[in-house]
């Protein structure tokens, strides 16, 4: 490809643009990690992520992807052995479930379509029967990034609280942290796992988990031998704002910058900017006579839409030639999606223009690689844009 005049549209669902705020705050210099002045750093770092987690809970962050988080939130609770109740939902929770097989646990996976969430109704019934308790936790993809549905986690915990059953609940808010409302506390999570580089703006590298009382007595009582991901040294350190071990300096400055652009803008508009962006999106879909791949409208994502291609069309060709001819990047199909869909992401630092141009570039991408639609979506999102402006 020639070189590009203009920005590169980057319009995966993560890793997403950083905006230069944060980018400036990633350049400062490095300062010592066993000084008074990273003590500050460390502190301002884990109340940022409270804040946002909505959570008065431990939490310990990782040089890590998200992967290492779902590890930590499996050795630390659970032992060789325990089963796992864990929804099929899309490509990622299937990796979930992988890992926790390979650690030794017994993942019991609830088989899905990849077009809806994890159902609450199939959760109260398996707990209900399960009365020896044999289940030690539910673990559920809270937006899944493979196919563009969110899961409702309150009608999960209602569900388990239904049914009286002790396990602890696990969620991966890895692409929905930042984008889509989410309350550790309110909503009685047991672990929460994310990482930086979705809605959190930053650059891959940090991966946390938030921890609830019923979480880190179990870690105590239990869990599986492990090191990196142990939370006692990383608890015990971060009292005073510290790390057992050097810590992602910059990328810690860089948190803090975006949680505080989230708080300028305030959570509650961030997240109703991902409903109305997500909308548009629907509607550029459908216009072009596309089909979206969630099937249930309480459980479209704000953060991405994946998008169905015709039967004769693959999805890759029609990605590489927008890739080249519109210098503009969309999010690959994954695992059983291989091929069928392309992804749109709708996250993080993005604005109605930004969306408008992605949406006008995947239209004549479409006219492009001759997949069979129909013109004015573009048309269309803008109408949803400038019917619903920004509150």
């Amino acid at each position: 490809m020639a070189v590009p005049s203009g920005r590169h549209f980057l319009q995966i669902p993560g890793p997403t643009n950083v905006p230069d705020r944060v980018l400036h705050a990633i350049a400062r210099p490095v300062i010592d990690h066993r000084g008074p002045e990273f003590a500050d750093l460390g502190a301002a770092a884990l109340g940022a992520l409270k804040s946002v987690v909505r959570t008065r809970a431990d939490l310990v962050i990782y040089p890590a992807s998200g992967t290492g988080a779902w590890e930590a939130a499996l050795v630390n609770t659970l032992s060789p052995g325990d089963r796992v109740l864990m929804f099929e939902t899309g490509h990622f929770s299937t990796l979930w479930a992988r890992m926790a097989r390979s650690l030794g646990l017994e993942p019991e996976v609830v088989p899905g379509d990849w077009r809806s969430g994890a159902d609450p109704a199939a959760l109260e019934e398996r707990l209900s029967r399960d009365t020896g308790h044999a289940i030690a936790a539910v673990a559920v993809v809270h937006n899944e990034t493979s196919t563009g549905v969110t899961s409702r986690i309150p009608e999960i915990r209602a569900a388990m609280d239904r049914a009286g059953h002790p396990a602890l609940l696990l969620v991966d808010t890895i692409s929905s942290l930042g984008s889509v409302e989410y309350e550790h506390d309110a909503w009685g999570v047991d672990v929460t796992v994310g990482c930086s580089q979705k809605g959190l703006m930053l650059p891959p590298g940090l991966s946390f988990n938030a921890i609830g009382a019923k979480a880190l007595e179990a870690s105590a009582a239990g869990g599986m031998p492990r090191s990196y991901w142990d939370w006692a040294p990383m608890l015990e350190a971060g009292e005073s704002g510290y790390f057992p071990y050097t810590p992602p300096t910059n990328l810690l400055y860089g948190l803090v910058e975006a949680v505080g652009m989230l708080h300028e803008e305030g959570l509650e508009r961030v997240f109703a900017r991902h409903r109305r962006h997500a909308e548009a999106t629907r509607a550029a879909v459908r216009a072009w006579g596309l089909e979206v791949l969630c099937r249930v409208p309480e459980e479209y994502s704000p953060v991405l839409t994946a998008v169905l291609m015709p039967e004769d069309k693959g999805a890759d060709a029609f990605r590489a030639a927008v890739l080249e001819r519109f210098d503009m990047s969309l999010g690959a199909g994954l695992g059983r999606l291989s091929d069928r869909v392309f992804r749109i992401g709708h996250l993080g630092d993005l604005n109605d223009l930004t969306l408008l141009g992605a949406l006008g570039g995947i239209e004549a991408g479409l006219r492009l690689a001759g997949v069979p639609h129909e013109p004015g979506g573009a048309d269309a999102a803008a109408r949803v844009l400038a019917d619903a402006p920004p509150r």
